[in-house]
């Protein structure tokens, strides 16, 4: 025979069981909800200052090296970077811009331009480190693909960029035009295979 009573009871306790566990895994819910909440707002803020960080970086790069540009060539290129998220990470694209139309800088410009915009993003780059090295450049032909009607405009970009930044530049170059803005000049020469200074 079948005891009622007991089986009530079991099915009461059971039920009071799932009350409980309802209870319990309606409060993780809530919770859960609101750790989502709050992790959804922490990446929102997180976006929002990597983006307007890139924005900042884009500006100084992009200035800086345009500048560099416009200062030695007369029709310049203006130099631009664009940001794009490529296997969860933000790459850069690099070009230059003339006339609204976008140009890769490596096939389709001459290699003096490439010379001077490579030269403006070391300094650009160096001037956003947080720790800075000393502030040495130490340069090997820097402009060797700048055709001889535009080194001693590269010597005067040099110069004044070495000065706004606060940086020494020493040089090595065959090329006396670019030698027109130093503030001082050693000339070194070979005598039977040794180098001294003249």
């Amino acid at each position: 025979m079948v005891n009622y009573r007991s089986l009530l009871e079991q099915k009461k306790g059971q039920k009071s069981q799932v009350d409980l566990s309802i209870k319990r895994y309606s409060y993780d819910f809530v919770k859960l909800q609101e750790q989502k909440q709050d992790l959804e707002q922490a990446q929102w803020i997180i976006q929002t200052v990597a983006s307007e960080t890139q924005s900042m970086l884009k500006f100084h790069i992009e200035n800086l090296v345009s500048l560099a540009l416009n200062s030695v060539f007369d029709e310049a290129y203006d130099f631009e970077i664009d940001m794009q998220l490529r296997r969860n990470q933000t790459e850069c694209d690099i070009w230059f811009v003339r006339d609204g139309e976008r140009i890769n800088p490596l096939t389709a410009s001459g290699g003096g331009a490439v010379d001077v915009a490579s030269f403006a993003l070391r300094i650009a780059l160096w001037s956003l480190q947080p720790k800075r090295t000393r502030p040495i450049f130490i340069l090997d032909e820097p402009m060797r693909n700048v055709s001889a009607v535009y080194q001693d405009k590269c010597s005067a970009m040099m110069k004044e960029v070495a000065d706004k930044v606060g940086l020494q530049i020493t040089s090595v170059t065959h090329s006396e035009s670019l030698t027109e803005a130093a503030d001082k000049i050693i000339k070194v020469g070979i005598r039977k295979g040794t180098s001294y200074i003249q």
